[in-house]
């Protein structure tokens, strides 16, 4: 009967727009709360202290449900449909992250888990939970014992059959559902997705420090980027897909034909100049229902006149020298490195011997003194 109803399962998860679909064991990932604890304890989490809290309830399913059986992982397609490493050369236009230029994944998949959560009781009783980045789930190692894929020397999910390209979504059932065999490393001796990180995140293979990864800069940290890391940024204003693009298992993938996750026309190639004109209410509107939103208005903007600092255009200067008077902080000094790098020594120190440092914040004060 169990057979059956996966069977019965699988399809219906096609249907709903699932492209993959694999069932594990609660408690197969034991070891991978090993490599958590290290990460955790080595302190490359950086400001993700969420990641940090109850750390042994994401090692074993069971400790977040203890009636759960068994552990669906499913995957949706998200594979972009060109070159994203392409926008980098374009320095005047922003380079967003390709799971961040359509509609926000979190919201798409859920819909889709509840509608098969609730087939599954419907079909075959029980009872279900849906998650979705949503709880202490680590899913990329459920993902590799549910036969997804494996979880690559970038420390993202690779499948042969998808390359680097997958959203996942997590069911924990009651139900006892025949189990898939796990994928095993297919990564071999290639070292492509380390090799290509700018800010060297990669201290090992399988590895990651998440202070140096662009993607947590841009995301996550909350203050001035470091400035060790700014040129290395060029035009990344959120996320950065260079480990993912770059693995070779990408050649069997095939551009993803989901609507609702397409990247927005707007979102692809967007004009600097524009987003630095962008107010908190022109933000929320661009960015609606995107996941971009969740950083806010003035982390985007200190990403975008990072680019501007990077871009070579002295043209955008005046975009910069626009955003000094900016009412966050954040902004201001980011407005100072992206004039320090794009006016002649004399004019900026013209323009710094202007500004009012007794009137101004002490880390824009800063800015202005070691740019």
């Amino acid at each position: 009967m169990s057979a059956i109803l996966k069977e019965s399962l699988t399809r219906q998860a096609s249907l709903l727009g699932f492209d993959c679909i694999g069932v594990t064991d609660p408690g197969a990932i034991a070891q991978a709360g090993r490599h958590f604890r290290e990460f955790l304890d080595s302190g490359a989490h950086g400001d993700m202290e969420w990641l940090a809290a109850n750390p042994e309830r994401r090692s074993d399913p069971r400790t977040l449900w203890s009636q759960v059986r068994s552990v669906i992982m499913l995957g949706v397609n998200y594979a972009p449909d060109e070159d994203p490493l392409a926008i980098l050369q374009q320095r005047t236009r922003g380079a967003i992250s390709v799971y961040a230029q359509g509609d926000d994944y979190h919201d798409v998949i859920r819909k889709r888990l509840k509608a098969l959560a609730r087939w599954l009781v419907a079909a075959g009783g029980g009872d279900v939970k849906v998650f979705v980045d949503t709880a202490a789930i680590m899913e990329k190692p459920l993902a590799q014992a549910a036969g997804l894929g494996w979880q690559g020397k970038h420390t993202n999910l690779v499948s042969r059959q998808f390359g680097s390209w997958l959203f996942l979504g997590v069911i924990f059932t009651t139900s006892e559902l025949p189990r898939d065999e796990a994928d095993i490393d297919h990564c071999g001796s290639c070292r492509a997705c380390l090799d290509i990180c700018p800010t060297a995140a990669f201290p090992a293979p399988y590895k990651l420090d998440a202070r140096r990864c662009i993607s947590y800069l841009t995301i996550e940290n909350k203050g001035p980027i470091p400035r060790e890391f700014r040129k290395a940024m060029g035009n990344r204003i959120y996320g950065c897909d260079d480990c993912l693009a770059v693995c070779p298992w990408n050649k069997f993938a095939q551009a993803s034909h989901e609507a609702k996750l397409a990247p927005r026309g707007g979102l692809r190639a967007p004009d600097l100049a524009a987003l630095a004109r962008l107010d908190d209410a022109s933000f929320r509107a661009l960015f609606a229902k995107s996941p971009v939103k969740r950083t806010g208005r003035d982390r985007f903007i200190r990403n975008v006149l990072i680019a501007i600092g990077n871009s070579n255009d002295r043209a955008l200067a005046a975009e910069a020298e626009r955003l000094l008077g900016d009412a966050s902080e954040l902004v201001r000094g980011a407005a100072v490195w992206a004039l320090s790098q794009l006016l002649p020594p004399n004019e900026f120190a013209s323009l710094a011997s202007r500004a009012a440092p007794a009137e101004i914040d002490a880390s824009v004060k800063a800015e202005w003194h070691l740019s």
